[in-house]
């Protein structure tokens, strides 16, 4: 099984072999300290949840995953992690899906780079892990994480979705012009026009070209860090290259909007949103 496994992942070159983070952190991030009052909290009951270790092609990975105790063929979907790693919240996103029927998986995408889940301060973890992590690795592991939940026996693959939130936003719509096999991707306040590097060559405006699977944008329009304008721009490019993909701008929604673990939860935004998630995964054959 291991070398049936192996040969579904894709190649990735990757010089450091040591993985800094093998497990999962336990319940929050530091740096969102301290909890809302508002956290939403999804139990397991009737449900497989908890920490698995996925195969890459230099180690393995830690992640998070949640199903429906019973049943095979489930509809699958990639959880992407916000800047914090795969925390309580991502965890608990994890749950929400199982509940209703999905086998969800959250490969913790920092684990070459760091532990985020220690560092108290925002602006470190963007400096000392964040900016270090390539698109190619964090492409590569969403593609051993299909594969993983492929060989459990009980995840439909065909079916495959994809979600992220602030820096996994971004990844949905990069991830969305790499795989082929991808049937929808929702995106929740992920940058689309930012700074370029050797790392990140290319923001999700320069890919609309490519996208394979259609994604549904979902941004605030006081967001601080990413402005309207580049929202509207992304607009035009996916109107310009006619694919079907959409833009939800929410009237006086921050960055965060969905994070009911933080100030910035907006329970009105938040709401809509998760419905129009599941319509938008049922709309192009997840459910």
């Amino acid at each position: 099984m291991r070398d049936e496994l192996k040969s579904l992942l894709p190649k990735l070159d990757v010089n450091r072999r040591d993985f800094v983070v093998t497990t999962l952190a336990a319940g929050f991030a530091l740096a969102v300290q301290p909890v809302s009052a508002e956290t939403i909290t999804t139990d397991s009951d009737g449900l497989e949840a908890g920490e698995v270790s996925i195969p890459v092609d230099d180690g393995k990975i830690p992640a998070y995953r949640a199903a429906p105790k019973s049943g095979k063929n489930l509809p699958t979907v990639l959880v992407v992690q916000e800047i914090f790693g795969v925390h309580e919240h991502i965890k608990d996103i994890c749950r929400r899906f199982a509940k209703l029927g999905y086998f969800a998986v959250a490969p913790e995408l920092y684990a070459r780079q760091g532990d985020v889940s220690k560092i108290k301060e925002i602006r470190e973890v963007i400096s000392q892990v964040v900016s270090k992590v390539p698109d190619a690795q964090v492409l590569s592991d969403l593609d051993a994480a299909a594969a993983w939940a492929k060989s459990t026996g009980r995840a439909d693959t065909t079916r495959l979705g994809i979600t992220g939130f602030c820096w996994g936003g971004r990844i949905v719509w990069m991830y969305a012009a790499h795989n082929p096999q991808l049937k929808a991707g929702v995106a929740w306040y992920g940058r689309l026009i930012t700074e370029t590097d050797e790392l990140r060559p290319k923001n999700p405006i320069d890919i609309v070209s490519d996208l394979k699977a259609p994604v549904l944008g979902l941004y605030g329009e006081a967001d601080s860090g990413i402005p309207v304008g580049t929202v509207e721009k992304m607009r035009a490019a996916l109107q310009a290259a006619g694919k079907p993909s959409e833009i939800v701008l929410y009237p006086k929604a921050p960055h965060g909007f969905y994070a009911d673990y933080r100030p910035t939860y907006t329970k009105e935004a938040a709401d809509d949103g998760w419905k129009r998630l599941l319509a938008w995964f049922k709309k192009h054959g997840m459910a």
